[in-house]
């Protein structure tokens, strides 16, 4: 990998090469996706059943698209005993973590008759979208259903892709069954997004949609938009790391990997204050790729989105940093714990050398469903309060109305909306 000096000019050539990698820059795709959500939107379960067989060449119908208890069942056979002791450790973390995000309603009220409050309500249906296809991820079937099951859904209903043979990886079962999905439909892709989004004889309808998928699903999930709810438009993986000389290269040098091994989109950047450490790093990765069972993939990533930045000073680093608003950071500094007080826009940030980037995605707890392509500026991680609704509660006796009802009357009048001040006054008027 090339090492650069950090400046204006190549964050700015950075974060526009990184932008086009967003699947809102994927425009040549959108009509395949917009025919695939028309055809299921008209024609439910039988456009379904043929986007299914034309895509992951399953044979599908209405007796088979729902996972069964019996195949669940089987699920269980199939996974490995030790990999369900890790699904459980791993899921009581996550839970146990999502519970602090818990919010209750809350209200006030006064002598003068005035009550008002914030009523906390679950959303009534979650759909839960899992990638399947080249690999299987349990590992984020538990990040996307836990909180949704924290939060109080009450049905939660998941779409995975099946194999040729119609069945689902067992692991996605198990990961579903343990973190507590109500149904499982086997349809992937764009028509699975389009399904959810508007309902068929077979998929239910769901309020909100939540899940990682290829460009397909971000898109189809971009277009079914204020249909139903999105959590985000997910993009390529990204990591980086702000690192000092105190540094160790050999760790660096893996956690970067970590990520770029992902996709060939995925980003994996260094920003340092230490050339020699940047030196190390590079060596230690080329020491690393022929031991790599994706070494290919890595290669290109690396050549298109790795990229190792020496700055001329701390706070220069902490800049880009804030400016690239990475999906994660890690801080192996001398003082993490300060350096991170400084940090404004990161998906998920890990302090130390002990902290890599794949505890976050499997085991600590918090969720690794983060913001991508820079919108850490303006989003958080998937959360409990992805799954709730907040209304307001008001409610005045006539006493407290009649005290304030002038001021009320004078700003309806002054937008010039004159029903809205009658509504006011004729309460108080003589009857």
């Amino acid at each position: 990998m090339q090492i650069e000096k950090l400046n204006e000019d190549n964050i700015k050539t950075l974060l526009t090469k990184l932008l086009k990698r967003s699947p809102i820059s994927y425009g040549s795709y959108e009509s395949s996706v917009k025919e695939i959500i028309d055809q299921v939107r008209t024609q439910g379960d039988q456009a379904v059943f043929s986007l299914e067989k034309k895509f992951d060449k399953a044979s599908l119908g209405p007796s088979n698209i729902r996972v069964t208890k019996e195949e669940i069942e089987e699920a269980y056979l199939r996974v490995d005993e030790k990999l369900l002791t890790v699904i459980r450790r791993s899921l009581k973390n996550i839970r146990s973590f999502h519970e602090k995000q818990k919010q209750n309603s809350w209200f006030t009220t006064d002598e003068r008759g005035i009550f008002l409050g914030q009523k906390v309500t679950p959303i009534a249906v979650a759909g839960v979208y899992v990638p399947g296809g080249k690999a299987v991820y349990p590992s984020s079937v538990l990040m996307n259903i836990v909180p949704a099951k924290v939060a109080g859904v009450p049905r939660i209903v998941m779409c995975t892709p099946p194999g040729p043979d119609g069945k689902v990886y067992p692991s996605t079962l198990v990961a579903a069954n343990e973190a507590g999905a109500d149904e499982i439909y086997k349809v992937g892709g764009a028509q699975a997004i389009a399904a959810m989004a508007f309902g068929t004889e077979s998929v239910p309808k769901v309020d909100k949609i939540v899940g990682p998928g290829n460009i397909y699903v971000a898109l189809a999930k971009k277009a079914v938009f204020g249909y139903v709810s999105i959590d985000s438009i997910a993009g390529p993986s990204e990591i980086l790391v702000l690192a000092d000389e105190t540094a160790d290269a050999h760790f660096v040098a893996a956690d970067l990997l970590s990520q770029a091994e992902h996709d060939e989109l995925a980003s994996a950047i260094l920003i340092t204050t230490s050339e020699e450490l940047a030196k190390k790093v590079d060596e230690e990765i080329e020491g690393y790729l022929p031991k790599l069972s994706r070494e290919e993939i890595i290669r290109k990533s690396l050549q298109n989105y790795g990229h190792l930045f020496v700055a001329e000073t701390k706070e220069d680093a902490i800049a880009a940093v804030n400016q690239i608003a990475s999906e994660h950071l890690e801080i192996v500094t001398a003082d993490p714990f300060l350096d991170m007080t400084k940090i404004r826009n990161a998906g998920a940030i890990f302090l130390g050398t002990w902290s890599s980037e794949p505890l976050g995605d499997y085991f600590a707890g918090p969720n690794h469903v983060l913001p991508t392509n820079g919108t850490a500026k303006f989003f958080s991680a998937l959360c409990v309060d992805d799954f709730i609704k907040k209304s307001s509660v008001i409610s005045y006796s006539k006493e407290a109305l009649e005290e304030i009802a002038g001021d009320i009357e004078d700003f309806a009048e002054c937008e010039r909306l004159t029903a809205h001040a009658n509504s006011i006054r004729v309460r108080f008027e003589d009857k």
